[in-house]
């Protein structure tokens, strides 16, 4: 069965409108704590952070804002706000990768902290900071209990993990996501509706979009030809306007994470019926895949008239 002409239209034209859209960042905002030593041989600590988010910089005493400076930071940031225990960052857009500014913050009792503020890793670990809370002195109050704070949100995300993971492994969806990103098609019950190959000048990439009962199914080849070093997954969403606020759930699985030059990977995500359902009726989505540098890779609608009866 082909699929329609507009159907076949609105991928065209989602694909080709979104090429540098970057992914929402709320997802990967932390707040954290360093804890500093008198050891002279520490480097200086790292705070990532990316373009027009606020990264605070919270500190146990007073700060002197004479002595406290961010270099080179014209055209890059706004004015940094330094005052009472904090220092507050703010950049104009993303730093480029290897950019690393130094900021050195002094507090009223002289003792002077140095960091280096970068842009957010490339890494699957990369995170964005939002509060940075630094410490001097591991066993004063607020060290301890920013410590534990910390300790108990690891415990919680940890725990939500391992219950995700526990719900995967009975799941038909991450079954037969599984199945399609291992090339095993016929062993789903999925149909397929679209193939297309959008353009992208270093990654070569096909999308294939299926119809099943009651599902609806998308796979995504990658072979990286030109990245200038390995393809890192991101992240992936699925949405009704491209935002947070409608998000809804889907199975997703990839044969492979990392992809270096001249290798190719897949990446298959199953939607059940139930996501396409909106206030009653059925609706539009569309799926974003986002790349390592949290721009978005490729973009690919799924019309409802994709879920059989």
């Amino acid at each position: 069965m082909r699929a329609p002409r507009f159907f076949r239209s609105c991928i065209v034209l989602i694909l080709a409108a979104f090429p540098a859209q970057a992914r929402e960042p709320t997802d990967t905002l932390t707040i954290r704590t360093l804890q500093i030593s008198d050891h002279p041989g520490q480097e200086a600590p790292s705070i990532y952070v990316s373009g027009q988010i606020v990264t605070a910089l919270r500190f146990e005493k007073e700060i002197e804002p004479s002595k406290t400076k961010l270099l080179a930071w014209e055209g890059r940031f706004k004015a940094p706000l330094v005052g009472s225990q904090k220092v507050v960052l703010e950049p104009l857009r993303n730093l480029d990768a290897g950019e690393a500014l130094p900021l050195l913050v002094t507090l009223i009792d002289g003792t002077e902290f140095m960091f280096l503020v970068k842009p957010r890793s490339r890494e699957e670990w990369g995170w964005t900071d939002y509060q940075v809370n630094v410490f001097k002195d591991p066993n004063s109050y607020d060290a301890v209990l920013s410590s534990l704070h910390d300790a108990l949100k690891r415990e919680r995300k940890l725990s939500a993990e391992n219950e995700r993971f526990k719900v995967e492994e009975n799941s038909i969806d991450h079954a037969y996501a599984t199945l399609l990103a291992n090339g095993q098609v016929k062993q789903t019950p999925f149909h397929r509706e679209v193939f297309y190959r959008p353009k992208n000048e270093d990654m070569d990439m096909v999308v294939e979009v299926f119809s099943g009962p009651g599902k609806a199914a998308v796979l995504i080849h990658l072979t990286n030809t030109d990245y200038g070093g390995p393809w890192t997954f991101d992240g992936a969403y699925l949405t009704r306007d491209f935002t947070h606020r409608t998000a809804r759930p889907f199975a997703l699985r990839m044969n492979r994470t990392h992809i270096i030059p001249g290798q190719s990977g897949k990446l298959a995500v199953v939607v059940d019926k139930t996501a396409f359902e909106m206030e009653g009726q059925l609706v539009d989505l569309a799926l974003q895949i986002f790349r390592g540098d949290g721009q978005l890779q490729v973009a690919v609608a799924m019309d409802h008239t994709l879920v059989r009866k």
